[in-house]
């Protein structure tokens, strides 16, 4: 289902309007790009992942039941990096750009990204909508080395419990067992009430202070019908997020490619966020290459799978 034109111009132009461009998404260390970098990309990912568990089988099987598709994080970076570094993408003439979600388990996919090719211009806000727009692309594309590429991250987030719970997960020092996206739940419960006859209703249709949690209910109304519909609502609702952000980043994309240095690499698609002690998960959905002239040259995503 698309979005309507009028709800993508609300989007741009509220977001045009309240967001200072952003100068980069902070995370526990310092990374930067730096000219002369001698270690690979390949040999960054090795080194990433090293220090993390290795894949779990039952967690494996239980994310794949669920979201046929989905590859661990650690197969999407040494597939991603693979292809990336075949186009001449590497730590020093790379930036990263993401639209992830704000919750620190989106920070994941993210820091790992970051260790590889440093530096993270973030795009996104709640539920991964990315809420920088036209703005903070145009901000993004000029911080982009010299003759160089910017790889783009973008989708929402979903959590599974080790029992298999989707909607839910275990968080690190928290007894609870949370929700998961937080935000895409509140808006799918506000979006549910609208279809079932009970919301209340109030003239507060926007308040700036929760102004990203109202523009997410906004955007997700289109797929009313389609959540409703579902044999598993959690399930489904990363997926008709994703669909809704697609239209948005597409856009954006379109709008400033003309900034677009020697190349861009567009990642799209859902992360899976498992317990403390497991790797997380991504199901690609897209995995776009753009040349220098902005023009989509090949579909790689293929090659994820």
């Amino acid at each position: 289902m698309k979005l309507s034109p009028a709800v993508i111009t609300l989007f741009v132009a509220t977001t045009e309007a309240f967001t200072v461009a952003p100068t980069g998404h902070g995370t526990s260390k310092i990374n930067m790009i730096i000219n002369g970098e001698t270690e690979t990309a390949s040999e960054k990912v090795a080194s990433v992942f090293s220090k993390l568990p290795e894949e779990n089988a039952v967690v494996d099987k239980l994310v794949k039941t669920n979201f046929p598709g989905a590859i661990s994080n650690k197969d999407l970076a040494t597939r991603v990096v693979g292809l990336l570094d075949e186009k001449g993408f590497n730590p020093s003439n790379t930036l990263l750009c993401t639209s992830l979600c704000a919750d620190e388990l989106a920070r994941v996919l993210e820091d790992e990204f970051v260790d590889i090719y440093g530096n993270n211009f973030n795009l996104g806000g709640l539920s991964g909508f990315p809420f920088a727009g036209n703005t903070g692309f145009g901000a993004m594309a000029a911080h982009i080395p010299d003759d160089g590429f910017c790889l783009l991250i973008h989708g929402p987030h979903v959590g599974i419990t080790k029992e298999g719970q989707v909607g839910k997960v275990e968080r690190s020092g928290i007894a609870l067992v949370d929700n998961c996206c937080g935000s895409a739940i509140a808006a799918s419960n506000y979006l549910q009430g609208i279809t079932n006859g009970g919301a209340a209703i109030t003239p507060k249709i926007q308040q700036f202070s929760d102004f990203q949690q109202g523009a997410v209910q906004e955007l997700i109304l289109p797929f009313g019908k389609r959540l409703g519909r579902a044999e598993n609502r959690m399930r489904e609702l990363p997926y008709a997020l994703y669909d809704s952000q697609e239209v948005l980043v597409t856009d954006i994309v379109n709008t400033g490619k003309g900034g677009i240095k020697k190349g861009l690499a567009v990642l799209g698609g859902i992360q899976i966020n498992t317990s403390p002690d497991t790797l997380d998960y991504f199901h690609p959905l897209k995995f776009d290459y753009y040349d220098s002239d902005g023009n989509l040259v090949e579909n790689m995503l293929p090659y994820l799978r």
